[in-house]
């Protein structure tokens, strides 16, 4: 099964995400194909982990599920991107004014969790953000046009607290990803 660990945002953060998405959506058009990522499901990414067998699921939610060692702490959402930062874009996302030394630390530490486990750290650094959509396909000269939908389309800044990550497993089919909470782990 496929797992990742994540923040879960709260309300007024996923009504700003969704307004965002909106504006976004609409200052593009139908120019770029894009899977734009449903309200539901939009969070914070700490750690994906990725394909896990049935068999080494619940050794998995052990190494993740002792309380992390770190307080509380405030995220809060402010401004839009997009990855790569030059060419295509592949993904568009809404970034963090606040929090990411703290989401950075629990990503180490599932890292750490998970090492003897046989997971690799990814080999890119850590990069909080909070995906809006996937892109499909960009046709030739619409990265000048999401360039320029995201220095237009301003992010209201939300801030909420952040008490646990979530272990979710991603059920993916032809409609898109569904989330399912398996396990929390509280700071």
């Amino acid at each position: 099964m496929r797992l990742f660990v994540g923040v879960e945002i709260d309300d007024a953060a996923r009504r700003v995400a969704e307004e965002t998405s909106e504006a976004l959506r609409r200052a593009v058009g139908a120019r770029l194909r894009a899977s734009w990522i449903p309200p539901a499901n939009m969070h914070l990414t700490v750690r994906f982990i990725g394909h896990v067998p049935e068999e080494r699921v619940a050794a998995v939610l052990a190494a993740l599920a002792t309380p992390l060692r770190m307080p509380r702490f405030d995220v809060e959402l402010g401004g839009c991107g997009a990855f790569p930062p030059a060419g295509t874009p592949r993904v568009i996302w809404i970034g963090l004014t606040q929090g990411l030394s703290s989401l950075s630390a629990m990503h180490d530490e599932f890292d750490r969790r998970l090492a003897p486990l046989g997971f690799e750290a990814e080999r890119r650094p850590f990069s909080a953000h909070l995906t809006l959509a996937r892109v499909k396909d960009a046709p030739r000269g619409s990265a000048a046009l999401v360039r320029d939908a995201l220095r237009d389309v301003s992010v209201t800044h939300v801030r909420w607290s952040v008490e646990r990550a979530t272990v979710f497993r991603s059920h993916l089919s032809p409609r898109g990803a569904r989330y399912e909470a398996l396990g929390r782990v509280v700071l």
